[in-house]
């Protein structure tokens, strides 16, 4: 396969507490699956300025063409994600005139002071590039740095979104020329375990991606989603290997007295 690397930092005291489900990498990983890469890492950290300096500096030196971080973009003392990008980037945080100008246009508008904490969502690593949000206040942050493209973004779901969609249509460099396809296969009475050396064998034959989902337990009343994609130049060229993906599988489920549904 022809992979186009992406990373996703997802970065929040919240998260790793539990206190958040991880929405926003899902998201994130999903927009950047349909755009054909491949996302290789999600790393979670803390809210802490050596920790997001330490997973940028990780990432970049993997070389992937994206990264995209989320969270830590806003106004209180713990959001620091600005100030640990600049630290691996190995620059100057600065008052990003560009993303000032953004900050104080929306709060003018509502007849609200800028205040010195409202201001530092305009503090941004030397020749970042600030990304519209639409939905909030606080502006992404994007740099092309070593041929890879950084973008963070916010950790409000649909500011998140809003930003991601921005930087995807109007910044976004390292473009794959390729299409992503994906068809589901639901199956009863077969263990997880039962078809994976099936799974195995596919794999290496069409160079495709299956992936197994449990939606039960094992043992008792086995129940499955089998996920498989492809990405390519030419779209019939995927949507045949899978469907020929699919014809297979189902025979081997047939063969394992296995039951197909629509739907779970």
């Amino acid at each position: 396969m022809d992979y186009w690397l992406a990373e996703i930092i997802t970065i929040g005291n919240e998260v790793l507490s539990g206190k958040t489900v991880n929405t926003n990498a899902s998201h994130i990983g999903r927009r950047l699956t349909s755009l054909g890469f491949t996302v290789r890492r999600i790393t979670v950290i803390m809210d802490d300025v050596n920790e997001i300096a330490s997973a940028f500096r990780e990432a970049i030196d993997r070389r992937p063409k994206v990264i995209i971080s989320s969270g830590g973009l806003g106004p209180t003392w713990d959001d620091k994600t600005a100030e640990g990008l600049a630290k691996a980037l190995g620059v100057d945080l600065e008052l990003n005139k560009t993303a000032f100008n953004m900050i104080l246009e929306k709060y003018t508008k509502r007849n609200i002071p800028l205040t010195e904490e409202r201001k530092k969502m305009a503090y941004m690593p030397y020749g970042a590039i600030p990304v519209e949000n639409n939905e909030g206040i606080a502006p992404g942050i994007y740099i092309y740095h070593n041929n890879i493209d950084i973008l963070a973004v916010p950790g409000v779901p649909r500011e998140m979104e809003n930003v991601l969609e921005n930087f995807i249509n109007k910044m976004l460099r390292n473009k794959p020329n390729l299409k992503y396809l994906e068809d589901f296969i639901y199956v009863e009475n077969v263990m997880e375990s039962a078809l994976a050396p099936y799974v195995k064998e596919l794999v290496k034959k069409y160079d495709i991606y299956i992936k197994t989902h449990p939606k039960s337990y094992e043992l008792s009343r086995p129940i499955l989603e089998i996920q498989i994609a492809g990405s390519g130049r030419e779209e019939e060229e995927i949507k045949a290997k899978i469907e020929k993906v699919k014809n297979e599988l189902v025979d081997v489920i047939k063969k394992l007295n296995g039951i197909i549904r629509n739907s779970l």
